[in-house]
Formats: C-alpha cells, structure tokens, sequence
C-alpha cells in the first residue's frame, strides 16, 4: 500500500508537462485552443480535486531519507529549468509568425503562456530555490529571469520565511484586504526587502551596494538581456524585426508573477504570529499557512500546496512534504481558491469564515519555548 502510494505520486508529479503540451498544441489548433492551459488550469483541475479529494498520506519516516536524495525527483524539476527557457523561445516565435490574429486569441495565448511559466515555473523555482547547492539554485534563478522575478530568490528565502505572518512580512495578506490591494503591496514591498537584505549583505561584506557585487542589479539587467536574446533569436528566425516580443515577454511575466502572488495571497490570508513579550516572535508553525491536501493540484504544483510543512521545515524536499491536521485547512485546492481570490466578496464570505475558526483555535497559542 505504501509503496504503490509513492509511486502513483511519482507518475502524478509528471502530470505538470500537461500544460507546456497543451500550450504548443493549443496554438497550431488555434481558436479555442489558445486558452487550453488556462481552461485546464483552471477549470479541469478543480474539477478532478473535487471528485478525487484529498490525499493525507505522509511519506513514512523510514523512507523519507531514501525518497528526499532519489535523483528521479531532481530530474523533473531540473528538467523543467530548462523547458521554460526553451518554451519561450517557442512562444516568442509563435507571436512573431502571424501578429495579424484576431487580439482574444493573443490574450489566450498570453494568459495561458503566464499560467505555464509562473504557474508551474515559479512553483519549480521555488522548489529549486530552498536547495543548499549552486546548481539547483543557479537554475532557481534561471526560471525566475525569464518572468522578470528574480529578486524573488533572495525576498523569499531570507525575508518571507524570516517574518512570515507578521506585518513585516509584504507577502502576507491581512485579514480584510482584497488581492487586488495586496497585489501592488506585495510587489512594491517584496522589491524593496530584496533590495535592503541585499543592500545589508553587502554592508557587511564590506562592499558598496552600487556595485557588480550586488546580485538585485543583475537581477534587473538579466532579463532585459534575455529578452534581447529572444528578440534576436525571433528576428533572425521570421527575417523582420519581430517587435511583438517586447509586449508579450513583459505581458507573460506579469501574469507569471501575478499567479505568484495571488498563491502567496492563498497561502497566508490573515495568519498572525503571536508577538513575545521580548518584541520578537513564536516560531513559525504548520498553523501558520493554510494547508490544502488536494491530490490532483498537489501533483501539478509538486505538493506546493502542503504549506503548513515548507514553512515549519522549509529545508524538506517536495516528495516527503506532510499533511498535518492542525494546519488551518484550505476548502479548496489553490486553482480553486485562486479563482474565489480575484472575486473579493465572495473570498471574504467563505475565508473570514475560516479565520475566525482558526482564531477561536489558535488565537493566542502558547509562545514558544
């Protein structure tokens, strides 16, 4: 039972390939199929959580040791590094070929490159991101340059995970504010922290801040270099200045970190550390994330959704991730609760609902020792 348990997540971590194969197949079928990725993001896999439910087995501690080093795993993430870079050569490509079509069909295919690149590319990059060797974060960095998110590298390990639900932190929302609010918050506030960590690290290293040692100007200039690349690459290939690059490398970026930010807004809706009477704050536990066990959208988003665990372990992998039962729970998988997000009203009726069973739980847990 255990065994086929694991390899049936095995076969399922695969399944994130379905969207770059539904984005090319889309496109040379065009109409309806310039939204295939989108359609199946976010309308069959909410579906298939919904009839399949959730999955709540953990990994037994036995096997979590051979599971996390298995090179298989590495593999897929690894592989996907460099699938992105190459989808978007592709995508460019594909604009430049026929700029003359119908502007839906162009915002099908925008929105739907987005969802491949930010949707399921961040998600690797983050995986790749918590590694402790430079390849596996080299490509952390290499996904994220291609969605113009680079700064998110050092943001997310050395700031979000240090001031997670607190009001320090601009990736956690607070209760009452709609994502649309948070959005600009998160993006301007995430900027400026990546900055001041930098900026910090370097002081201390003894180094100026403007200067080739500060990684948050490569992070600015190394997308524009890779945005030169794809306008030549895509120029040479069609034999005319391919101008439409520009728009829709910035535009599928946008959308990238956009659904980012909207899982960020998931993640953390309204959760609060409690602050000790020493003005610091608990440590960080599996009740401080929302938590979501949905098999089918836990295999595209290599267990993403299994948050309680990433942030009270961030160094554990994404194959041995755990449910835990006190973990605030999500009603829904985040492809759902993405959708329920960019509609306030209703997030507020169904997640204020939800906060308030979580403060009458935790709302002033124990500090920790």
């Amino acid at each position: 039972m255990k065994t086929s348990k694991i390899i049936i997540r095995k076969i399922g971590f695969l399944s994130a390939f379905i969207l770059p194969a539904l984005l090319v197949a889309g496109y040379y079928q065009g109409g309806i199929g310039y939204f295939y990725p989108l359609i199946f993001a976010f309308v069959c896999i909410p579906l298939m959580d919904y009839y399949v439910g959730e999955d709540r087995y953990n990994v037994p501690k036995e096997l979590e040791r051979i599971l996390s080093t298995e090179q298989y795993y590495r593999l897929i993430t690894h592989s996907w590094a460099y699938l992105q870079v190459i989808l978007l050569v592709w995508a460019c490509w594909a604009v430049a070929q026929d700029p003359g079509r119908p502007w839906y069909e162009w915002l099908g295919f925008t929105l739907s490159t987005g969802v491949v690149t930010g949707g399921i590319g961040i998600t690797v990059a983050h995986e790749l991101g918590h590694k402790n060797n430079r390849y596996d974060q080299w490509m952390a960095q290499l996904i994220l340059m291609t969605v113009c998110y680079m700064h998110f590298f050092i943001e997310h390990n050395h700031g979000h995970h240090v001031h997670v639900a607190t009001p320090k932190d601009p990736a956690t929302a607070r209760r009452g504010e709609s994502f649309y609010r948070f959005w600009w918050r998160t993006v301007t506030g995430s900027f400026r922290s990546a900055w001041n960590i930098e900026k910090e690290r370097l002081t201390k290293a003894g180094k100026p801040a403007w200067s080739a040692h500060n990684r948050m100007l490569w992070y600015m200039v190394l997308p524009l270099l890779y945005l030169a690349f794809l306008f030549g690459t895509v120029s040479l290939l069609v034999d005319r200045l391919a101008w439409e690059v520009i728009p829709f490398f910035f535009a599928q970026s946008i959308v990238a970190f956009s659904l980012l930010e909207v899982v960020n807004y998931v993640e953390h809706y309204g959760l609060q550390r409690r602050q000790l009477s020493n003005g610091r704050y608990e440590r960080v536990r599996p009740i401080h994330s929302w938590n979501a066990s949905h098999m089918i959208s836990n295999f595209f988003l290599f267990q993403l959704q299994r948050h309680s665990d990433h942030h009270a372990y961030a160094s554990r992998p994404y194959q041995i991730l755990r449910h835990f039962d006190e973990s605030p729970q999500l009603p829904a998988g985040y492809p759902t609760m993405i959708l329920l997000a960019l509609v306030p009203p209703l997030w507020f009726r169904v997640m204020d609902a939800k906060m308030d069973e979580w403060q009458r739980s935790y709302g002033a847990p124990p500090a920790a020792a």
